[in-house]
């Protein structure tokens, strides 16, 4: 078992170079299923996510090459219409593949999805998609069959602006046969990296990252190149990161307008935000000030930034109220930041954070992804020694993040136990 030990109290200074985008690069994986032709993804980041979305397109039949720092993909013929459950149950994102299996054979079976447990993430947006462009969807035995002869365009409203399930439907509705329009559909910076990818393909997708997405169906793509995003929220995260230690850190290789939720706050929370050569420059000089959250699809406050700021939170001036509108189950963290001697109290949706002076280190575990990485920002404020466990939830979305980290001045290292 691996543990993350780190050592509070150093304060972050340097630069540090975001990854392509977790959340856009593996619907993007899943849209090369497409073509039968090649497809080549530049500087791929080697996350656990990305590792299971590979084995889930090459179970189908795809050949897959990681050799050289991007992804080569060829789906030239593919054998099976049906992810094994030993890929999909680690990952929801697998649920992905559900459209562009249809669009491409014709019918699909995949098992229900997993991956991190912070909340109800139904796939009922995902089905009523597929349905809406004619789709026939059967539940059988904890699996979604869905069959179909051809799909055809069609109008779609979203209950919810739900990424993924924007990005099933685009995906099949590139090759369904007449115009789709998304109503309602969501506006995150993945969705439209996902259709300038099919765009380069050959696609048709206009109005991608507005609430309003046509997409004209084509009779085939081709391959392209294409280079992913980068990462949002682990760009937020080590922005947090330098807030909370006073620190004075470039972080590299960022979409500025892709931000402005997270650098808002921190602003309101008393950091100095710079953009600087490309990158954001943040400095900070804590204890910050208390703010209060409202997590929002984009263009509002990331859900996957809710945790990584109450970390920071726990020691700022006053009281903060968070509150998460996105996912019911999203405070998991809470618990282990208490262990730390934070002061939370959390109400249905919403959590007050009344800051203390300081953090004591103690064992703590990561509940899932964005809260193993909120324990490594506490941590890092801490006084004394934080050892994390659970740390494969931090392998799903974050590259070398301890090396990172490192490279910054924590005192911070990863051991097997």
């Amino acid at each position: 078992m691996d543990v993350i030990v780190v050592e509070g109290g150093a304060r972050l200074k340097g630069q540090v170079t975001v990854s392509a985008a977790k959340n856009a690069v593996l619907p993007v994986i899943a849209a090369c299923l497409l073509t039968g032709g090649e497809c080549y993804l530049e500087d791929i980041p080697w996350l656990a996510d990305v590792d299971t979305m590979c084995g889930v397109i090459a179970e189908l039949g795809a050949e897959v090459d990681s050799s050289g720092g991007g992804l080569r993909v060829a789906c030239r013929d593919l054998a099976s219409w049906e992810p094994p459950y030993t890929y999909v149950r680690r990952m929801r994102a697998s649920f992905l593949v559900l459209g562009p299996l249809l669009a491409r054979l014709g019918r699909a079976r995949i098992s229900l999805p997993g991956g991190c447990a912070i909340g109800a993430r139904p796939i009922d947006l995902h089905l009523k998609g597929m349905a809406a462009l004619g789709a026939e969807i059967q539940v059988d035995g904890g699996s979604v069959v869905a069959r179909a002869r051809q799909l055809k365009g069609t109008r779609i409203y979203l209950d919810f602006p739900s990424v993924g399930a924007t990005e099933n439907i685009m995906m099949a509705a590139a090759l369904a046969k007449g115009t789709t329009i998304i109503e309602n559909a969501a506006g995150e910076p993945e969705i439209v990296d996902l259709a300038n990818f099919i765009n380069a393909m050959g696609g048709r997708i206009t109005g991608a990252g507005t609430r309003v997405v046509k997409i004209e169906g084509v009779k085939e793509l081709h391959g392209a190149r294409h280079a992913v995003i980068p990462d949002r929220i682990e760009a937020g995260t080590f922005m947090v990161a330098a807030a909370a230690t006073g620190g004075d850190v470039l972080v590299n290789n960022v979409i500025p307008n892709h931000l402005n939720a997270v650098t808002a706050k921190l602003a309101e929370a008393g950091a100095v935000l710079t953009e600087e050569n490309g990158g954001i420059r943040v400095t900070a000089d804590p204890p910050l000030r208390a703010i209060d959250i409202k997590t929002m699809p984009y263009p509002g406050f990331p859900t996957d930034m809710q945790a990584q700021f109450m970390a920071v939170l726990a020691v700022a001036r006053g009281s903060s109220v968070i509150t998460e509108n996105v996912f019911e189950n999203r405070f998991m963290h809470v618990n282990e930041l208490k262990r730390m001697g934070a002061n939370i109290v959390t109400e249905g949706h919403c959590a007050v954070v009344k800051g203390v002076p300081r953090l004591t280190g103690a064992k703590v575990a990561a509940t899932d992804l964005r809260a193993g990485a909120a324990l490594v920002i506490a941590g890092l404020i801490a006084e004394g020694v934080t050892e994390i466990g659970a740390v494969y939830h931090l392998d799903r979305g974050y590259a070398n993040l301890v090396e990172k980290f490192r490279s910054l001045g924590a005192n911070i290292r990863r051991e097997t136990r």
